[in-house]
């Protein structure tokens, strides 16, 4: 009992039940006497017992401590304000034997009574460092659950446990699609209850909106595609196929069902189940789907569920990933009740084509984000391993900088990026990005320009429309940012400059000399000052050169027009700002004598 425990027995006791559990739960399976419902519901039971015990006992030692008041010591976790949120498999009810529980920890400060209200923050993320290293850290009992609290927002820049306010705020302006997916699975597993159940209420209209949300669909295919390009494994298969992540995997069965439930739960509240096979189930009732394709899709998940657990059981293994030796295999296969491989063999990759074929159906118009040279996919919270190996080969030199970098952009973190369009924008940009870039003297050097170039842009919506509809501004802005320093620096203080290169006109001609004089003119004619017409005259001068030096590069004038370009633009810069500095001086001085 965490009553009477200190923190090392409660952690033995806790590794204890859970070899305990797993035993137990496993001879169940095995024996046929609990089916796949059963087994994920007891390691949910378990799960949630170990959070809540862990929880009230960190709790009770800081109330004894003085750090903090509760309103009932009894039962320290109500009205605490400490909100444990779990995600994925733990907030729908569907642990494995092996998951990790992916975790979300706020606190109410309205709610939590602690004793320095200044140190409420520094309170709570010790609070919850505290439970992860109860839970996680391994002895010589063995541990109780791998702790993932990486689903929190922007986990970059953001402290591991967060004020439901300050969640609230990122959710309502920056959370992206994939979070609104992944909430819906949310589920209040330790702590304050009662203030895990508000929050998620006040989160209901971000996770559920009220039109049917195809615009969203956009935004929620790259999600699919990054579990869709799990790259080596595009096709069907038996040896060494990734049953959660592969083609016709689970994630694909949940992904069906969390897309629909993503477009349409706003009106219809019966959608938003945290459960795959009870939702699917609802999405025939409702005529979202046919009856052929729920029990299609459910038979699949029950099958691919035990196949995983067969898996998970060998070593205590986090593992998705069936042999890819006969030895290994036949194990699993007569572990999934099969009498023998062969049979194993031909029934697995009819259940996965099932699921592809389903899944397809719902996605059959997703434009991909898989080039000719690899995936390169960006939404989520980690790195797509198949995604940082394609930015290796097209010569990027640091990848894991370059995938953190644009997980940035789309946590919102410059003001280009603060709109949900844009986001969606860049989703469908980036590939095309990545490739431009990569295709300069230096990619990581182009790839940090273009971030410093983005970072100063105070939108991004039409930028991103622009150069993705357009390959050749793009792969010019790629060959400035990656191999013309200078010109890289022009676009990133001013870029604006860019509206200039999508001119028809604009590679055609130089400009002459009368006509830079001309244009210089109605510049400094708008001049309020004398400080004034310096500053738009060096402006002037540098677009003028930057848009030189852009023809040069692009080839459309050789070294001979370019010299001739950049003696003109002197010229007539030096006898602007002669004329400008005479009159400057006559104001100051009288006139010069003649």
């Amino acid at each position: 009992s965490w009553r009477k425990a200190d923190e090392a027995s409660l952690m033995a006791g806790l590794r204890r039940a859970r070899r305990e559990t797993a035993l137990i739960v496993a001879l169940a399976d095995l024996a046929g006497i609990a089916d796949v419902d059963a087994v994920t519901a007891a390691l949910t039971r378990f799960a949630d017992a170990a959070l809540g015990a862990a929880v009230r006992f960190i709790l009770a030692e800081a109330a004894r401590a003085g750090r903090i008041a509760l309103p009932d010591p009894a039962h320290p976790d109500d009205g605490s304000g400490w909100v444990i949120l779990g995600m994925g498999k733990l907030g729908a009810g569907e642990l494995n034997y092996s998951s990790d529980i992916d975790l979300i920890v706020l606190y109410d400060p309205d709610v939590a009574r602690v004793t320095e209200d200044s140190e409420i923050a520094k309170l709570f993320i010790r609070f919850t460092r505290q439970l992860v290293h109860i839970l996680q850290d391994r002895t010589g009992d063995g541990y109780v659950f791998r702790t993932d609290l990486r689903l929190r927002p922007d986990p970059g820049a953001t402290n591991i446990a967060l004020s439901t306010g300050a969640a609230l705020q990122y959710y309502e302006s920056l959370g992206q699609n994939w979070e609104r997916a992944a909430l819906i699975k949310a589920r209040p597993v330790g702590g304050d209850i009662a203030a895990g159940d508000a929050f998620l209420a006040e989160l209901t209209p971000y996770i559920w909106r009220k039109y049917l949300d195809y615009a969203a669909i956009a935004d929620i295919h790259s999600i699919k595609r990054q579990i869709h390009d799990f790259r080596g494994h595009e096709e069907v298969a038996v040896a060494g196929h990734n049953i959660k992540l592969g083609r016709g995997g689970i994630r694909e069965i949940e992904f069906f069902v969390q897309t629909q439930q993503l477009i349409a739960g706003g009106r219809n509240p019966e959608l938003r189940g945290r459960r795959t096979l009870d939702t699917l189930a609802v999405l025939a009732d409702d005529g979202w789907i046919d009856a052929g394709t729920r029990d299609d899709l459910a038979a699949a998940y029950a099958s691919l569920r035990q196949i995983e657990h067969c898996l998970q059981m060998v070593d205590d293994e986090q593992t998705h990933t069936l042999p890819d030796d006969e030895e290994g295999l036949t194990v699993i296969a007569r572990m999934a009740g099969f009498n023998t491989l062969a049979a194993f063999a031909e029934a697995l990759p009819a259940t996965l084509r099932t699921v592809r074929d389903r899944y397809s159906a719902l996605f059959e118009s997703a434009p991909s984000l898989t080039s000719a040279l690899g995936s390169l996919v960006f939404t989520g919270d980690t790195d797509d391993p198949e995604t940082i190996a394609t930015l290796s080969r097209l010569g990027y030199r640091n990848p894991t900088e370059v995938t953190k970098t644009v997980r940035g952009w789309h946590f919102g973190r410059y003001p280009a990026m603060r709109s949900a369009t844009a986001r969606e924008r860049l989703t469908d940009f980036v590939p095309a990005l990545i490739e431009a870039l990569a295709t300069t003297d230096n990619a990581d050097r182009a790839f940090m320009a273009f971030d410093r170039f983005l970072s100063r842009l105070p939108a991004g919506v039409q930028l991103f429309s622009l150069l993705n509809s357009n390959p050749g501004l793009l792969g010019l802005l790629a060959t400035m940012l990656g191999t013309a320093p200078r010109l890289a620096e022009t676009v990133i203080r001013r870029a604006h400059v860019l509206d200039a290169l999508i001119e028809p006109a604009f590679f055609g001609r130089v400009p002459d000399r009368a006509t830079v004089e001309e244009r210089l003119a109605n510049s400094l004619a708008e001049a309020t000052d004398y400080e004034d017409a310096l500053d738009r005259a060096r402006i002037f001068g540098q677009e003028q050169a930057f848009l030189i030096g852009v023809r040069v590069l692009a080839g459309t004038i050789g070294a001979r027009q370019a010299g001739s370009a950049f003696t003109d633009l002197a010229d007539v810069l030096v006898a602007a700002l002669f004329d400008a500095a005479r009159s400057e001086f006559e104001v100051a001085h009288g006139t010069l004598p003649k």
